[in-house]
């Protein structure tokens, strides 16, 4: 292969699919430690991706917004054209994402042969359902002739700025006891993939009164329910902080956590990148989809058996057969169980 300057991963999913991608970077980082490797994604992961020793230029990609017409797109096949990619990685199989980088003239393609729009790749690599996301997106390294079989986590980089205002948040609340942290994410795009917010108040409760400092976060969409669940936890020891830290300090703030409680969101993910052990809860979806948090002491908690699990690949709305046994079947309990188990694996 000529020498390699310029490597574009594309990736414009799910904030969660982002962060399962880095190890894909972090890995072209390491064979191409010469070339420049630049990702393009959607607005709001670009922030979460700032200080990426791996990561040389982000580009912005506004699927939702001034780049959603097919000039948009147009325009933006330009900019990438005009960079000169040697390679494009393509993890998500959308069509949009694939006629990009061929719009683009990019001249070596990789993306999944189960993609919408395979037939407009250079290569194409098996997409192996039995595998982690993000074993999944390393094997596309195989089109290059890249075997590699190490556990590669995704790593974040806060700065000293969101060092310092996860600081200030902390100091504002006046918590007591900075090294009994524990986080809990309540929100998710998906209602089928939410335990219920009672749940959430009652375990908040259940931590407090073993002297852990609960952090109910989320972002401005999660306000109202983080502040609900903190009222309805009836104690001191429970804070809302949602809408309060951008993503990079939402990092920050989790990796200073013992344990990160969470649904099957980008929170789980966000946790597993700066080595917090998470307790995950799996509603609609199943960890056989290959999205379950990757760390060492982390743990998934479902109810297994149901013949409508999983009812569908992302969640929806509601339960189709209007049972939600998939989460009303987990306790308040059996998730302080599994935190207190976790804390015991990491003690030893």
């Amino acid at each position: 292969m000529k020498l390699v300057k310029n490597i574009l991963v594309i990736q414009t999913a799910f904030l969660g699919d982002v962060i399962l991608t880095l190890p894909l970077i972090q890995v072209l980082k390491k064979f191409f430690a010469n070339s420049e490797v630049h990702m393009l994604t959607v607005p709001t992961a670009a922030g979460l991706l700032r200080n990426h020793p791996c990561i040389d230029r982000t580009i912005v990609f506004d699927k939702r917004g001034k780049d959603a017409s097919m000039g948009g797109l147009l325009r933006l096949a330009q900019v990438i054209r005009s960079a000169q990619y040697d390679i494009a990685f393509v993890p998500h199989r959308s069509l949009r994402s694939a006629l990009l980088a061929w719009l683009a003239r990019v001249p070596i393609r990789i993306g999944f042969k189960n993609g919408v729009a395979r037939y407009l790749y250079s290569y194409v690599v098996p997409y192996d359902g039995e595998l982690h996301e993000i074993e999944r997106n390393l094997s596309l390294l195989s089109a290059l002739g890249v075997d590699w079989e190490s556990k590669e986590l995704p790593n974040l980089y806060p700065s000293e700025d969101d060092r310092r205002q996860v600081d200030r948040v902390l100091f504002e609340l006046e918590i007591v006891s900075p090294s009994n942290l524990i986080v809990v994410a309540p929100g998710t795009v998906w209602n089928t993939k939410r335990w219920m917010p009672e749940r959430f108040a009652d375990l908040s409760k259940l931590l407090a009164q073993e002297q852990f400092e609960v952090l109910l976060i989320g972002g401005e969409q999660d306000v109202g329910l983080c502040r609900s669940i903190a009222q309805m936890s009836n104690s001191t020891h429970v804070y809302s902080m949602a809408g309060r830290l951008t993503l990079l300090q939402s990092a920050e703030l989790i990796r200073r956590c013992r344990v990160a409680v969470s649904n099957d969101s980008a929170s789980m993910h966000l946790a597993v990148a700066v080595r917090t052990p998470v307790v995950a809860i799996f509603g609609a979806t199943v960890p056989e989809f290959g999205f379950y948090p990757y760390g060492i002491h982390d743990v998934v908690v479902e109810t297994r058996g149901l013949p409508c699990r999983p009812c569908s690949r992302h969640g929806g709305d509601e339960c189709p057969i209007k049972t939600f046994e998939c989460m009303t079947n987990i306790s308040q309990l059996r998730v302080f169980t599994k935190i207190q188990e976790v804390l015991k694996q990491v003690q030893v």
